[in-house]
């Protein structure tokens, strides 16, 4: 293996290919947010739909415990990818827009 820098920027990604990157990841991510918030929509309506029926309050206490449980983790899903498409959506506008104005985008390299 060489510590070439030459070699090394021969790899790396055009600036289109980042671009595409990060709006074909954002589509990614909000396709799977959307997934998951549907999937969160249908776990509390199926929740809804069928009570626990018991007179033991410990019971009653521990299943609404583990439904809202259940319907956070799919909610916090669905918000983390959420968030990471509109992350991925605007730095590709942020590096579009730099191509578009000329500005050359800032390498990791650089001091």
């Amino acid at each position: 293996m060489s510590d070439d820098p030459a070699s090394a920027s021969s790899l790396a990604p055009t600036p289109a290919a980042k671009i595409l990157q990060c709006f074909s990841g954002a589509f990614v991510a909000g396709t799977i947010a959307m997934l998951a918030y549907r999937l969160m929509l249908s776990i509390a309506a199926n929740f809804a739909a069928h009570p626990v029926v018991s007179d033991n309050p410990a019971v009653a206490n521990i299943s609404a415990a583990v439904r809202t449980l259940v319907v956070g983790m799919a909610a916090l899903g669905s918000g983390v990818f959420g968030l990471a498409g509109l992350g991925l959506f605007l730095l590709g506008i942020q590096l579009l827009w730099g191509r578009l104005a000329g500005r050359p985008a800032a390498s990791a390299e650089e001091p």
